[in-house]
């Protein structure tokens, strides 16, 4: 069981931590609302029919609201204003960006009614962060930073960072189907119908040519449906059952440290003090905010243990 736990959770190292990459190259010929949405139809297809034949119900009304809710604020803002600033982005950058998201999370959780006050821990995470994320993008360089950063693209990741932090906290007590990979499926179905509707709204349709489309596009794209929606969210969500969640949340420190090697071996994104800095701010700060997360999870879980120990 060790083997194959470490196995999974390699493999969500490097599906996860190249994703970022594979979306560089994806995009390169393909519009990104187009290519998300195509990625999550074909995965979500496979997904949900996959299930179907294993013999899982269909989901009820209900819970296609909240697949069709969270698929939109994951996969829609989420990965798709992802890959839309990735047009403007470095995909080393975009990765930290978006691993600054349990900084959202942490605020949207204080400030909603009958939130959580965040603990000197957390907060001291959150500033560490904010410090990380000030180095990377580097405000006070004018309309774009001495590295060539488009602060629209900048303003798009940070907004779709927040959306995937939104749909995180209302899909822990959605009403979804009780097979994870169902769940998945329908709310990657859901999400390849918002991504198309976008890129419908934004004018995407009139971009896409399938003559120039380009095999590197294509694989980028291949890559993203096998290995990063199918591989990735099937170990996943088998780690999140066999392997303990200290382990499985390790994946939120390495993805950017592969995503920022990848960039700079494979696309000459640049690797500068300031990245490097930055990124040890960023990943200090979600250890920080990840691991008090955990325990108090861990503390909640023991509680209701006792209770339960002198009830019997």
């Amino acid at each position: 069981m060790k083997s194959r736990i470490w196995m999974a959770l390699i493999a969500i190292y490097l599906a996860w931590g190249s994703t970022y990459l594979a979306i560089h190259y994806a995009i390169q010929s393909i519009p990104p609302f187009f290519m998300t949405g195509t990625r999550f139809l074909v995965a979500g297809l496979i997904l949900f029919g996959w299930r179907r034949l294993a013999g899982d119900p269909n989901p009820t009304r209900s819970q296609w609201r909240s697949g069709i809710i969270i698929g939109s604020l994951l996969l829609v803002g989420g990965i798709g204003g992802l890959s839309w600033a990735e047009q403007f982005l470095p995909s080393g950058l975009s990765s930290l960006i978006v691993a600054a998201s349990p900084l959202w999370i942490v605020l949207i959780n204080a400030l909603r009614p009958g939130g959580t006050r965040p603990s000197k821990m957390t907060l001291l995470g959150v500033l560490l962060g904010l410090a990380g994320m000030f180095i990377l993008i580097d405000p006070w360089n004018g309309a774009q930073t001495s590295h060539g950063y488009n602060p629209l693209g900048v303003v798009i990741l940070l907004l779709s960072a927040l959306s995937w932090s939104v749909g995180s906290i209302y899909s822990r007590n959605a009403d979804l189907p009780k097979s994870a990979l169902m769940g998945t499926g329908v709310q990657l179905l859901a999400g390849s119908v918002g991504s198309y509707l976008i890129g419908l709204l934004t004018g995407e349709v009139s971009q896409v040519d399938l003559r120039s489309i380009t095999l590197t596009s294509l694989g980028g794209l291949a890559y993203l449906i096998i290995v990063g929606s199918l591989i990735g969210f099937v170990c996943f969500t088998w780690l999140l059952r066999n392997a303990p969640t200290t382990l499985v949340v390790t994946h939120a420190y390495v993805n950017p440290l592969i995503a920022i090697l990848l960039g700079s071996l494979l696309a000459n994104e640049a690797l500068t003090p300031e990245v490097l800095l930055s990124s040890l701010f960023i990943l200090l700060a979600v250890g920080l905010i990840q691991t008090k997360t955990i325990e108090k999870k861990t503390v909640a879980t023991r509680s209701l243990m006792d209770q339960k120990a002198v009830g019997d």
